[in-house]
């Protein structure tokens, strides 16, 4: 479903605030895998997902999702491939549209247009029905104003709305870091419940060891612009928080530098 190739990104290319981001990085997924990533503090993990994304091009290197090459498509046009969560609950919605409206948008994402812009009574009882799911009782409030829900409820919008189309490949980038920890644990719930139901393909950035631990099928673990380690199945079952520590230091030559990461 996606297909890294040695994708290498440097900002500021020849000054003295060079940063080399992504170092040949490469990484397949398959149809259905939930991988966690993890890593210290500038290891590459968001700007995996932003080049992914299309946020900023590639130096060099291929991004192939679901056999379509998109390294040189734009953000809007790799739209229709992907959906993609935040750290920040304010920026996956329209916060000045109403609920439903948000909905609307998402549903119509990657999606020709045409003049007609109302919603129909067809879909406001589809939307209803979508948000009953969330067991948050916004399937009551389709004309609320987003700006005026809570940062679980917005975030918890926010997700419905990136896996309503079922997208070829689901971005979660640190979407629960923002969140108090009862919040953040009925957000992850949510995310399970969705990936598995619409079997999607899901790459999902945390600082939470635990939480990479006891999500998905693979964990992937980065630094340096690269993944040193990458565990599935049984293996990763069986990790424990000490044995991630244990094996950044051996595979880095260094201690694992990220405090969240290591306070939670």
């Amino acid at each position: 479903m996606l297909e890294l190739k040695n994708i290498t990104k440097t900002f500021n290319a020849g000054t003295v605030n060079e940063k080399k981001a992504l170092n040949g990085l490469s990484l397949t997924l398959n149809d259905g895998d939930f991988v966690t990533v993890i890593g210290g503090n500038g290891a590459g993990k968001s700007t995996m997902l932003n080049m992914i994304a299309g946020v900023y091009p590639v130096d060099s290197g291929s991004i192939v999702i679901d056999g379509v090459d998109v390294t040189n498509l734009t953000e809007h046009k790799r739209a229709k491939y992907l959906g993609r969560v935040f750290q920040d609950p304010m920026m996956g919605t329209a916060s000045d549209l109403w609920i439903e409206e948000n909905l609307a948008i998402a549903r119509r994402r990657g999606k020709s247009h045409s003049l007609r812009w109302a919603i129909t009574n067809s879909e406001r009882a589809e939307y209803k029905k979508l948000l009953s799911t969330l067991d948050l009782g916004l399937e009551n409030r389709l004309s609320t104003k987003v700006k005026l829900l809570s940062g679980g409820q917005r975030q918890a919008l926010t997700l419905l709305m990136a896996t309503m189309n079922s997208p070829k490949l689901l971005l979660l980038d640190e979407h629960t870091a923002a969140l108090d920890p009862k919040t953040a644990a009925n957000v992850l719930a949510l995310s399970d419940k969705f990936i598995e139901e619409e079997h999607l393909t899901a790459l999902m950035v945390t600082h939470n060891m635990r939480d990479a631990i006891a999500h998905g099928n693979r964990l992937i673990m980065m630094n340096a612009g690269n993944i040193i380690l990458d565990i599935s199945g049984e293996e990763k079952k069986k990790l424990t928080v000490d044995d991630l520590l244990k094996a950044f230091a051996e595979l880095s030559g260094s201690q694992f530098a990220n405090d969240r990461a290591l306070l939670n």
